[in-house]
């Protein structure tokens, strides 16, 4: 059977052995390869190479089984996920959402449909801007991410450009990111970052904090402010300098200060009788600062955008939360 595929800008940058094996699942690598060699496989009407990267406009010929590139009738299970969402910003290349305690942003053994990431396809197919039979690969994607049990912003990239772009901007840490969180305890200064190396297990789902280097353990830094206190329990500012797993919720445990509700890396003694079963924890303050180019993306640079509604501050400041 013989087809053609036109690159899409969404699609555009990527190499053409990967394109192919997203586009075609039914494809096997080997038969991928043979494929390339025997120039069944052409870009553009050329001889072509696996790791050719890809230009919108162009155009790739396949000569391949029908069963390899036999199309099936399209099913979206992003369409059986929740119509709600909490928008927070939104403009033609992303979307800022507020996610509540409770929802996933990526599926997982436990949970599959009603994601956040799900959330964000279907509102955007059914505003018409997004058609997944109109994409070769591409489709909208979170470019963060935070626990099930955390609140807070999270960026959605509506096209292949700006994921591209903010996710090397992630990696550069010029998207900056703001948290509140309650801890058990005084914190030792009104202000301080805080270093250690976190080694993760897998098995087990958690983090380790030491003050030593370890094998495999990666660096993490963690600004925090005092902003109030009362009744045996801290509001801090958290300025997260390094992202990593489970990062502000190990770390400030390891010093003894462990979250509210944080049954994980704290304890359920000390939650006891506070009405906190989940941790007190928003990533509430977003701020562009980007420090190299971001062409498209240009116009956030400066940007800052805020929460208002915390779910546990008035709680706090209101003297609610007993121990």
């Amino acid at each position: 059977m013989k087809t053609t595929i036109t690159v899409t800008k969404n699609d555009a940058g990527q190499r053409l052995d990967k394109f192919l094996t997203k586009t075609y699942k039914q494809l096997p690598m080997s038969l991928l390869y043979k494929a390339i060699r025997k120039k069944d496989i052409r870009l553009n009407g050329k001889r072509c190479d696996a790791a050719d990267r890809l230009c919108e406009g162009d155009v790739i010929g396949l000569f391949l089984p029908d069963d390899v590139l036999k199309e099936t009738a399209p099913t979206y299970e992003f369409m059986r996920a929740s119509k709600t969402l909490d928008i927070v910003y939104e403009d033609e290349h992303i979307l800022l959402l507020n996610k509540k305690v409770g929802l996933l942003v990526h599926p997982d053994d436990r949970e599959f449909t009603d994601t956040l990431i799900f959330r964000v396809q279907r509102y955007l197919y059914e505003k018409g801007e997004y058609d997944p039979t109109a994409e070769n690969s591409f489709a909208p994607a979170l470019v963060n991410r935070i626990d099930r049990n955390t609140a807070g912003i999270v960026i959605a990239a509506k096209t292949a450009v700006a994921l591209r772009i903010l996710n090397d901007k992630l990696k550069r840490r010029e998207i900056q990111k703001y948290y509140q969180c309650i801890v058990h305890g005084s914190m030792p200064k009104r202000e301080d970052t805080l270093e250690g190396y976190l080694e993760k297990n897998e098995v087990q789902n958690r983090v380790y904090i030491s003050d030593k280097p370890k094998e495999g353990a990666r660096t993490v830094r963690t600004r925090y402010r005092v902003l109030a206190e009362r009744d045996g329990l801290t509001l801090l500012e958290i300025h997260l300098l390094t992202g990593r797993t489970h990062q502000i919720r190990a770390h400030l445990a390891s010093i003894g200060h462990p979250l509210l509700g944080d049954g994980k890396y704290g304890s359920n003694t000390l939650n006891k009788g506070t009405g906190f079963d989940k941790q007190a924890l928003c990533s509430y303050r977003l701020k562009f600062d980007f420090t190299s180019p971001a062409d498209e993306l240009d116009y956030l640079n400066g940007k800052q955008f805020t929460l208002d509604d915390i779910w546990f501050v008035d709680l706090f400041y209101e003297g609610k939360i007993k121990k």
